[in-house]
């Protein structure tokens, strides 16, 4: 396998684990499978419908007065859908998509070949690209307004600065954390929008349509228990999907019902909230060692023997999402929610006590 192709299945170091079934993070096996899952046009698209029916705004009105459609930028939790929509944006515009990621534009003659090779209208899409290198970000500046890139031949005395210009496009940038964003480069987008986890219906939905599209018999209540347990992310729905489909063809007779997802989803150690076995030991962790907090993120991790950054990136945004987890400026506390959750006592207490404080 090549190094490109690792980089892709095992995600940059301290991003994502290949053996966590519900990390949000994309892998290899969700890059193969994600084109043929992916919805074809805005209709097919589920969930985030604010945000849909504002892009389809912004893209009719560009294109009745023939001009490009305005930079865009989507933020918020990997696996949402912002690669999906920056595809649908293109189709919809009946222009090329031209994808490429932060972490790959190491230098500015790296961007110079794509901004160069544009044509009106295509769609320029830059995934993390809150990654980009703070030279290559400050020549992406013109680039956005003035539709031109600005080259300085020649030192001292001499230089020249040479203005080459570009075809109009759009930038399409995606991002899961906004607040590392420049406030330049921030505000050359014209459209913002924010991705948020989504509903158990909408996963629901999105299961079904994903079975369909491999082929595979599944009953409403098997949908729906693998909606539950999918952190409020397609991404993981699909891949969970996957798994339930791989267990029902070996060990059923190929049809997911909700005891064949249950069952199936129990060996991937994820249980009926979508917690998977490190989520249950990060909160064992400050409820078992630490008394339930608070604690920092760095003896957590230690105590784990895990990257602090991918516990931060991954494991906890959908912990305090689901009330198990809160911070405060001493550090991380369990809920008495995760205390009942994992069947441990003292949860109750612990608030009653926080209380009377």
């Amino acid at each position: 396998m090549s190094d490109d192709a690792l980089k892709r299945l095992y995600g940059p170091p301290g991003e994502g684990d290949p053996e966590r079934v519900v990390d949000p993070v994309d892998s290899l096996e969700d890059e193969v499978y994600g084109a043929s899952l992916r919805p074809r046009s805005f209709d097919e698209y589920v969930g985030q419908t604010t945000v849909v029916e504002n892009l389809k705004i912004a893209i009719e009105a560009a294109k009745q007065r023939s001009e490009p459609l305005e930079h865009v930028l989507f933020y918020g939790p990997p696996g949402l859908g912002k690669t999906t929509l920056a595809a649908l944006i293109a189709k919809e515009l009946g222009s090329a998509l031209r994808p490429t990621s932060g972490p790959t534009l190491e230098k500015p003659k790296d961007l110079v070949g794509i901004l160069t090779s544009l044509e009106d209208g295509d769609i320029f899409f830059i995934d993390e690209i809150h990654r980009l290198g703070r030279v290559v970000e400050e020549f992406l500046y013109p680039a956005m307004e003035e539709y031109q890139i600005d080259f300085v031949v020649d030192r001292g005395a001499y230089a020249k600065t040479l203005k080459l210009p570009l075809k109009r496009f759009t930038l399409v940038g995606a991002t899961t954390r906004a607040g590392m964003l420049s406030a330049p480069l921030r505000e050359r987008f014209g459209i913002m929008h924010h991705l948020d986890y989504y509903d158990e219906g909408e996963l629901k939905r999105i299961v079904l349509r994903s079975a369909g599209v491999l082929g595979v018999p599944i009953d409403d209540d098997a949908a729906a228990t693998i909606a539950r347990r999918s952190r409020g992310t397609p991404r993981i729905a699909n891949r969970l999907l996957r798994r339930v489909r791989d267990f029902a063809e070996v060990r059923a007779d190929g049809r997911v019902t909700k005891p064949v997802a249950e069952e199936a989803l129990a060996r991937e150690g994820v249980d009926e909230l979508g917690l998977d076995r490190l989520d249950r030991a990060f909160l064992k962790t400050i409820i078992e060692q630490y008394r339930g907090g608070p604690v920092g993120i760095a003896a957590i991790a230690a105590t784990l023997t895990e990257d602090a950054e991918t516990l931060e990136d991954v494991v906890e945004p959908y912990l305090l999402k689901a009330g198990f987890v809160t911070r405060t400026a001493a550090g991380r506390k369990a809920t008495p929610d995760a205390y009942s959750h994992l069947g441990l006592t003292g949860g109750a207490q612990r608030a009653q006590q926080e209380r009377l404080l």
